[in-house]
C-alpha cells in the first residue's frame, strides 16, 4: 500500500480562510433574499439545498465569481505540505459539502492533483450552478456526499486516518477518528466541545500536516 496513512480534509474553511457560499452571499446575494442558512438549521432545506439556494439567488456576474474563487485564500503553503505528507504514506483526501468546480479551480492553481469528494457544478449564464453527484460511491441526501462514509471506506482498508475541518458537517467524520488526529476550527471546534471530545486546534491547514509529520517521525 503506497499510502498506509490518510488525511481526510473538508475544503472550505479548512484548506482556505474563507468559505465561497459567504463570499458569494455577502456579495453576489440580494439584500431581500430569504436567510436560507437559517432554515437548513431549522431543518427546512437540506445543507445542498441552501448552499444551491444561494447560488442561484446571486446576480449574474460571472467575473466576480471568478474573482470570489481567487480571494477565498488557500493555504499558500498546501503544495509544500502535500508533498511532505506524500514522502511520509500520509495520502490527502478533499470531502466537502460544496462544489468541486472552485475546489479544482484553486487547487490547479497551488500545482496540487488530490482526490477529491464534493457535488459537481460549473458556472452557467453566470451563476454557480450546483448539481446532486450522480456517480459517488458515498451519497448523502443531505450534503450530496457523505463525508462519514469516505472516512469509513479508509478505515475499513486498515489505513491510518486523520480528519480536518470547520462546519457542523464534520462533526460525525471527525469522530470516527482518535482525538489526537482530530483537527478543527470553527463550528467543528464547537460542535466537539458540546460533544465533550477534544481535538487538536489549529488555524492554517499547513499546521495539521505539520503536527502530523512531526507524530509520524515520533511514531518512526
Amino acid at each position: 500500500m503506497r499510502y498506509p496513512s490518510v488525511l481526510v480534509t473538508d475544503f472550505d474553511g479548512t484548506l482556505t480562510t474563507h468559505d465561497y457560499y459567504k463570499l458569494v452571499r455577502d456579495r453576489l446575494v440580494p439584500d431581500d433574499t430569504p436567510d436560507y442558512w437559517a432554515l437548513y438549521r431549522n431543518g427546512q432545506l437540506s445543507h445542498f439545498e441552501a448552499l444551491r439556494a444561494y447560488f442561484a439567488a446571486a446576480r449574474p456576474d460571472e467575473a466576480t465569481h471568478l474573482a470570489l474563487v481567487d480571494s477565498m485564500e488557500i493555504d499558500p503553503n498546501l503544495a509544500a505540505s502535500v508533498a511532505a505528507l506524500n514522502d511520509q504514506g500520509w495520502k490527502v483526501v478533499v470531502v466537502s459539502s460544496g462544489c468541486q468546480w472552485y475546489i479544482d479551480r484553486l487547487l490547479r492553481q497551488a500545482g496540487v492533483n488530490l482526490e477529491v469528494h464534493a457535488n459537481p457544478g460549473a458556472l452557467e449564464a453566470g451563476r454557480l450552478a450546483m448539481h446532486w453527484p450522480t456517480d459517488t460511491l458515498y451519497p448523502s441526501k443531505q450534503t450530496g456526499v457523505e463525508k462519514s462514509a469516505v472516512v469509513r471506506a479508509f478505515l475499513e482498508e486498515g489505513r491510518t486516518v486523520a480528519y480536518a475541518g470547520d462546519g457542523s458537517t464534520d462533526v460525525e467524520p471527525s469522530l470516527l477518528v482518535p482525538a489526537d488526529r482530530r483537527f478543527a476550527r470553527a463550528d467543528l471546534a464547537d460542535g466537539l466541545r458540546e460533544h465533550g471530545e477534544s481535538f487538536r486546534p489549529f488555524e492554517r491547514w499547513s499546521e495539521v500536516a505539520h503536527a502530523l509529520l512531526a507524530s509520524t517521525g515520533e511514531s518512526s
